[in-house]
């Protein structure tokens, strides 16, 4: 049997052109099914971990991980958290149904900052930013974002609705503790929040300014830089992770700051570095450009990563917001 197999020609072994066409057809089509699919596989799984608090640990108080430069900001607010823990009183609120949770650190000021820290970050990495504020006379709220520490939830907005707790926490600082001067700092997508929260037609007298660091047009433009830095088919896999953002919140990473920033005319201070890689400068000097705040500055840091430029050069960014804080809230400048 097998000498009679090894005795037919070799071309008698190869396929019929028809059985090869329909092969090729096959696998073509195959692939191209496969493509779309590993697109909406690939851009789920990037919409879950960036976005989306699948268990409670996930974005907890005490950071499962950070860069070297974050773990020295995070042990630098602890520091300042520990010094200061007398002051500090357990806050909570509901907002949408959801239990969020703070801390309020009063230190007898007539005025408060709320810090709105950025996404992955709970309540005590808004200590480090809390630093300069406590220097010139602000009590300090830091919060637990929605989806973040101890707060319910289980997608960030990107702003949207965290625009919404924004202005339940001043609400509340302002009927508990009296607090008629309130300012944001507001970092990457805590600006985003702080922003709508500050233009919108709800918003209250006693919510007088804002500090901003890193602050995007829209966060699509900052995914869109993210893929692009990991190499990733920017157009396929980001209209995908929209897709899944308006899907489960009803919200678009197309629209942003950009959208609002048109009627912000309350004191307004922009930190920004020449270096940010994802809200890039051209759209901060654009925002900036946009707004019609007669009491605006924008500050630039010629080094320093996204949401990262107060550890590259605290002096600088500490003293433009004491200046920013003196020529619009009280007459003392610090030089």
């Amino acid at each position: 049997m097998l000498s009679n197999l090894l005795n037919i020609p070799f071309s008698e072994w190869l396929p019929s052109p028809d059985v090869v066409i329909f092969s090729v057809t096959v696998i073509t089509l195959l692939s191209l099914l496969m493509l779309p699919i590993s697109v909406v596989v690939a851009s789920y799984c990037v919409y879950t971990a960036t976005l989306r608090r699948t268990k409670k640990e996930k974005w907890a108080r005490n950071p499962s991980s950070l860069e070297p430069k974050q773990i020295g900001m995070y042990d630098e607010g602890m520091a300042w958290h520990e010094k200061n823990k007398e002051y500090m009183h357990e806050v909570h609120i509901k907002n949408n149904g959801l239990n969020l949770y703070g801390e309020y650190y009063d230190f007898g000021c007539d005025r408060c900052v709320m810090i709105l820290s950025g996404r992955t970050e709970s309540l005590r990495y808004g200590y480090y930013f809390a630093i300069p504020y406590s220097e010139i006379g602000f009590n300090i709220l830091v919060v637990d974002p929605r989806a973040h520490g101890n707060s319910d939830g289980e997608f960030n907005t990107i702003g949207f609705e965290e625009s919404g707790d924004a202005l339940a926490w001043a609400d509340f600082i302002h009927g508990k503790y009296g607090m008629d001067t309130i300012i944001f700092h507001g970092i990457c997508i805590g600006a985003a929040g702080g922003m709508y929260a500050i233009t919108s037609e709800s918003c209250p007298d006693y919510i007088k300014g804002m500090v901003v660091e890193g602050m995007f047009a829209n966060f699509g433009e900052s995914m869109k830089n993210h893929l692009i830095e990991r190499k990733k088919p920017v157009i396929f896999v980001y209209s995908m992770i929209n897709f899944w953002m308006k899907h489960y919140t009803g919200h678009t990473m197309d629209k942003g700051p950009i959208d609002v920033i048109h009627k912000m005319d309350k004191p307004l201070l922009m930190l920004h570095s020449k270096e940010d890689a994802y809200s890039t400068p051209e759209y901060a000097q654009r925002l900036y450009d946009m707004c019609p705040s007669q009491n605006k500055a924008l500050v630039w840091h010629e080094h320093g990563e996204h949401s990262m430029l107060r550890p590259t050069d605290t002096e600088k960014y500490d003293t433009a917001i004491k200046n920013f804080i003196a020529e619009n809230f009280s007459s003392n400048k610090v030089s």
